[in-house]
């Protein structure tokens, strides 16, 4: 699944009579430019709880002051936007367009009956997510009553390259686009022991390959260990990554493997066999 940006950045059209970001689709005339860019201003939100100006949205976009500003209060009138005058924040409201989706794809329901069947098995919380963009985005999971800091839940991001849904997810990538991702994505250490060599992260994605599982030790925060498998279609495309994450101090790497990984890949094939 691909992001606005990427999207965005295609030139699967010519560049036309468009201007700016979108040029790329000004060849075709199923392209609503008014549409793009309301989009991306509501993407422009994304990591910032604490409002934006015009300006910053402006800065973000790249469009201009007066679009986004139009766009905002086209968003505040419909519901999705509110402001104080200075800043702007989403609303709730925004929420019904990932329920939307949610609602309307069969993946995340018919899966969780398995995931759930896997906490209530270990006692331990297990999760099914997507590679949106250099992210990966949680659709199902089912939460072990036991507290852990990361709060994650249906439509957390998380970075792909530290997390082990990420990585399996990452492995179903062609080389040539495997490599692309490398070069371009922005490593950063979350704990002592995230690795951010990307000559490394690499080799251990094309190892998940072989291997057929990805296991992850306290990269994305101390204490968290992580085990996942890919979730195939019968057709053996790999559309989705499910996972199962524990305390380290309580769940050692081995027993992970030994233990958690057949029931992890028991689920995965399962729920396989209901997708195309």
């Amino acid at each position: 699944m691909a992001d606005l940006n990427t999207i965005f950045e295609s030139r699967a059209y010519l560049p036309v009579h468009v201007a700016g970001d979108f040029a790329a689709f000004g060849g075709d005339p199923n392209f609503v430019l008014s549409l793009a860019r309301g989009l991306k201003v509501i993407e422009a939100f994304q990591g910032h709880t604490e409002g934006q100006s015009v300006a910053d949205i402006a800065r973000r976009t790249k469009l201009s002051r007066a679009a986004v500003r139009r766009l905002l209060i086209t968003l505040e009138f419909l519901g999705y936007a509110e402001s104080n005058g200075r800043a702007y924040r989403l609303t709730s409201h925004v929420l019904k367009l990932g329920f939307s989706y949610l609602s309307s794809a069969s993946l995340p329901t018919i899966a969780q009956p398995e995931l759930d069947k896997i906490t209530e098995a270990l006692d331990e919380s297990s999760s099914l997510s997507v590679r949106d963009g250099d992210e990966i985005v949680y659709i199902a999971r089912s939460s072990a009553k036991r507290v852990m800091s990361v709060g994650l839940s249906v439509g957390s991001r998380l970075p792909a390259y530290c997390t082990s849904m990420g990585r399996v997810l990452l492995s179903a990538l062609p080389e040539e686009q495997l490599g692309a991702y490398l070069e371009r994505v922005e490593v950063k250490s979350h704990t002592p022991k995230t690795i951010t060599d990307k000559k490394i992260i690499g080799d251990i994605i094309r190892r998940v390959r072989s291997d057929g599982f990805a296991l992850t030790d306290e990269e994305l925060e101390l204490g968290l260990r992580s085990i996942a498998v890919p979730v195939r279609t019968r057709h053996e495309c790999i559309i989705a990554a499910m996972n199962i994450g524990v305390h380290a101090a309580r769940v050692s790497a081995g027993e992970m493997i030994h233990r958690f990984l057949p029931i992890l890949q028991e689920s995965a094939n399962n729920l396989s066999q209901f997708l195309r």
